[in-house]
């Protein structure tokens, strides 16, 4: 897949995720066979920008390329500005966030509740295509809600404007993350359009990776959740599209390896407070699926300082390897 001058391969894109897909983990994705990674959104207002937050999400230092921010907003003039000063610090492509469903965002007029103004679409992504020399994409819903999905009219205005690559997610706002994403929509943006089209929803094994890729007819895939605690699912779906066999499933020692190089980079990124903080929700997700993940949470997110973390983590995963559950202090 092809954006701007940047080809996309393989076509697996980590979607962007606030409190998620910060530099450690994009890192990591990317290292896993994701394509290409989408930062957690940035505010468009300017405000915020001296943050430490925000200077977390403003850190590309040594991101392979494409680099790609996302920010969010309503106003034409201040996106525009955001994109501009994204760019002055490192972004290679400007993903603008017309897709968040969270009531916080909708209700400051930006997100997903921008569909219900095409109008202010039009006139904000102008302005921002405008306003940068880099490619600038767009992730949508299919539309507000089940009797306004207008997610096709929204495409159209996109590839006027100027917009090179549309990432769609298969819910309408209302529905937040329930019930099943539809991929129809996604399929007539597809055929309605000539720029690259990427589907995001419920994309969770590699089987169903390769059936929304013929449902759809999409040029990319952009994963979200299902990459949380799960960061290897774009080599398990790359290697799946290549060869149409299943790679074998990680055991508990390879898990515990990525697991643990993954919190050394969260402490080195954000100090060891922050970053121990931080890391309790991914390794809450690491270990969902695992023998006792409850009793391991529990234990595991009292720990104050890097060393116990790690430790705890570790212990955890190798009592998984060995079979010795009984043994490890939140077993019981």
């Amino acid at each position: 897949m092809q954006i701007g001058p940047y080809a996309i391969n393989p076509p697996l894109i980590l979607a962007p995720m606030a409190g998620v897909t910060d530099k450690p983990f994009r890192l990591l994705c990317k290292r896993m066979g994701a394509g290409y990674a989408v930062s957690e959104m940035t505010s468009s207002d300017s405000r915020m920008w001296k943050t430490k937050k925000s200077l977390w999400r403003m850190d590309h230092e040594g991101e392979p390329e494409p680099v790609g921010v996302q920010i969010a907003g309503a106003d034409p003039t201040a996106l525009a500005e955001a994109a501009r000063h994204n760019v002055d610090h490192g972004a290679q492509l400007v993903d603008i966030n017309m897709g968040c469903p969270a009531k916080k965002v909708c209700n400051a007029w930006a997100g997903s509740a921008l569909l219900q103004d095409e109008a202010l679409v039009a006139r904000i992504l102008a302005a921002v295509v405008s306003a940068v020399d880099v490619p600038v994409t767009l992730k949508i819903r299919t539309g507000w809600n089940r009797d306004n999905k207008n997610g096709l009219r929204i495409a159209k205005i996109a590839e006027d404007c100027g917009i090179k690559a549309l990432a769609v997610h298969g819910r309408t706002r209302d529905m937040q993350y329930t019930g099943d994403a539809e991929y129809e929509t996604i399929a007539a943006i597809k055929q309605a359009v000539r720029i690259p089209v990427m589907a995001n929803g419920d994309i969770t094994t590699p089987q169903k990776a390769l059936e929304v890729l013929k449902l759809t007819g999409v040029d990319g895939l952009m994963i979200g959740r299902a990459a949380q605690g799960r960061p290897w699912i774009f080599r398990e779906i790359s290697h799946f599209l290549k060869t149409g066999q299943i790679m074998p499933a990680l055991g508990p020692r390879e898990i515990r390896e990525i697991l643990l190089g993954h919190l050394e980079h969260l402490y080195a990124f954000y100090g060891e407070q922050a970053g121990v903080r931080i890391a309790r929700k991914h390794l809450g997700w690491y270990a969902k699926d695992c023998a006792m993940n409850v009793s391991f949470r529990n234990v595991v997110n009292r720990a104050e300082t890097a060393v116990d973390q790690m430790r705890l983590a570790g212990e955890y995963f190798d009592a998984l390897q060995s079979g010795a559950m009984a043994d490890i202090p939140f077993a019981a």
